[in-house]
């Protein structure tokens, strides 16, 4: 499945104003906001959160490079023109998971 079709089926982000992802520590190491050209990035981050407990894991981010679909070869390819994608390529097998906070408008 593309993304544009993933997308269909994922949960809607209305009432968002953006997501946070917490470390450990509970500090933002990354934000996707409710803005032109994220939101597709917001609904998977969000649908990650709602599947997953809150809890950015290994199985979240292959579900996340799942949903991705083909921007997760062009961000392999590109390092940087996806960073919603390059955070989920950082995440390594075994590193204490990250908090999935979405935002209330």
């Amino acid at each position: 499945m593309n993304f544009q079709d993933t997308l269909a089926t994922l949960p809607p982000t209305d009432g968002l104003r953006g997501l946070d992802v917490l470390d450990a520590s509970g500090a933002v190491l990354h934000h996707v906001p409710a803005a032109p050209g994220k939101m597709g990035s917001l609904r998977v981050y969000h649908a990650l959160a709602q599947a997953f407990g809150g809890e950015l894991n290994a199985a979240a981010v292959q579900q996340g490079l799942a949903w991705f679909a083909e921007h997760t070869e062009d961000a392999r390819q590109r390092p940087g023109a996806h960073p919603n994608i390059d955070l989920l390529l950082r995440r390594r097998p075994g590193d204490a998971p990250w908090r999935l906070v979405p935002l209330r408008a």
